[in-house]
């Protein structure tokens, strides 16, 4: 049996239960078998793959908390710092009742080859919470976000462990946080990003994913002979990515179409008018039927279905897996040229595949949806530096990295055989990247 399959094996072994964690090593490891054959001896000698899919240490805790009504409530609570071998853990923290450890280890196995892609020194971590933040008030999520810090905080720092925001985290979350931990260690240090502007934070950072990801859509497309331009653009989510994914690609001449939540979703023929679906998500938080009751025009259905909408470029920007085999098989019937991640593993393999196979441009999570992870660790320099640089300054470093990421991809693609093939590439890319350093470091 080879190397690779003998490290798919055990980790499905040791770690049962966990089959989005199952799904991201398998994904990673068979694409990087090339690679991993060519040295083989080596790799297996010093058990490289073995310690590359083992978390360095995995954090589990409780967290109580008091409702408005005095009911007392424990939620469950993870922090995986998973490899540091370029750099201090950096990764988001998920509030959301899917939560599972299984789950975070997925996001920050994935976190680690992301990280390596932006070229800047961040090791991979993730972490979160089965803790619901709708619905609750804001003195709600305050008492669960302090009792969560007080546990967390003994293991974190700036040049420890980063933590950030992701899925039901936001800048009200991040600042709650933030507070607890000034106000256990006694310092006032860049250990969250995603900060306010007021206290550390970074302009252009509620921007950085979605624009990241139409800065690196829009390179892949020009290497391959097509233009953003003039295409029609259809979007799954309307969160932080998706919000501003749906406002770079206007800015870039694109069309989009569609934007969906938890229930339903909208096609706008006309174009998303991102400044109302701003209003309803970031302000009133509230359901994509509001959009179509504001908008004359507007189709609303329950469920799923963006992906039956003729487009030429597709953007997953919801969750994990929620494009399937058949979802695929509508797009390339819908005259689809490219799929870009904006979610983490946003694709199934079986509809990657397909995708692949019929020469759709498919760009994959940890590369295109980087823009975010890159741009708190410029959160990171700047307040190392007790800096803020302008918004302009931030966008324009973002941009450089996500169109170096691309090209960092592509050439590994080409470099093992594999042209045109982006997961591929971007494994290998940030794979190489760590596992130099950990070869360097010994075995630790």
């Amino acid at each position: 049996m080879s190397y690779v399959d003998e490290v798919i094996d055990l980790v499905v072994e040791k770690n049962p239960a966990q089959p989005e964690f199952h799904q991201a090593v398998k994904e990673v490891l068979e694409s990087l078998r090339v690679v991993i054959e060519a040295n083989e001896e080596a790799y297996r000698k010093d058990a490289l793959l073995e310690r590359l899919v083992t978390p360095e240490r995995q954090l589990l805790f409780r967290v109580p908390w008091v409702d408005d009504k005095g009911q007392v409530h424990v939620n469950n609570a993870f922090r995986v710092q998973f490899n540091s071998a370029i750099g201090p853990y950096k990764g988001g923290l998920r509030l959301h009742p899917s939560v599972n450890l299984g789950i975070i280890k997925f996001l920050g196995f994935e976190q680690i080859f992301k990280n390596s892609l932006t070229g800047l020194p961040i090791g991979g971590g993730k972490g979160g919470s089965d803790f619901d933040p709708k619905g609750k008030s804001d003195r709600e999520v305050m008492a669960f976000c302090q009792s969560f810090m007080t546990e967390l905080s003994k293991y974190i720092g700036a040049d420890t462990d980063v933590p950030a925001g992701d899925i039901g985290t936001g800048a009200r979350e991040i600042g709650y946080m933030f507070g607890q931990y000034k106000r256990i260690r006694g310092v006032y240090e860049g250990v969250l990003t995603g900060k306010g502007l007021s206290y550390g934070g970074s302009l252009a950072r509620t921007e950085a994913t979605g624009y990241g990801l139409l800065y690196l859509t829009e390179e892949m497309l020009r290497c391959n002979g097509h233009d953003l331009n003039g295409k029609t653009v259809v979007i799954s989510g309307s969160g932080n990515v998706a919000i501003y994914a749906a406002q770079k690609a206007q800015q870039l001449g694109a069309k989009v179409v569609t934007v969906s939540d938890s229930t339903g979703w909208v096609y706008d023929k006309d174009g998303i008018d991102v400044a109302l679906l701003k209003e309803i998500k970031e302000v009133k938080r509230a359901r994509l039927t509001e959009y179509a009751k504001a908008k004359p025009g507007v189709e609303y259905h329950e469920g799923r279905g963006v992906w039956t909408i003729p487009c030429d470029v597709a953007l997953p920007c919801a969750t994990q897996n929620e494009l399937d085999l058949e979802d695929a098989k509508a797009l390339v019937a819908g005259g689809c040229i490219a799929v870009a991640e904006g979610a983490n593993m946003p694709t199934t393999m079986e509809a990657t595949e397909y995708l692949q196979k019929n020469g759709i441009l498919f760009a994959p999570g940890k590369a295109a949806n980087a823009g975010g992870v890159a741009t708190s660790a410029l959160e990171m320099s700047q307040n190392s530096e007790r800096l803020s640089w302008t918004f302009e300054e931030v966008d324009g470093k973002l941009k450089h990295i996500m169109v170096n990421i691309f090209h960092n991809l592509d050439e590994a693609a080409k470099k093992y055989g594999m042209e045109g093939n982006y997961v591929a590439g971007a494994n290998i890319a940030g794979f190489l990247k760590v596992a130099d350093a950990m070869t360097a470091q010994g075995i630790v």
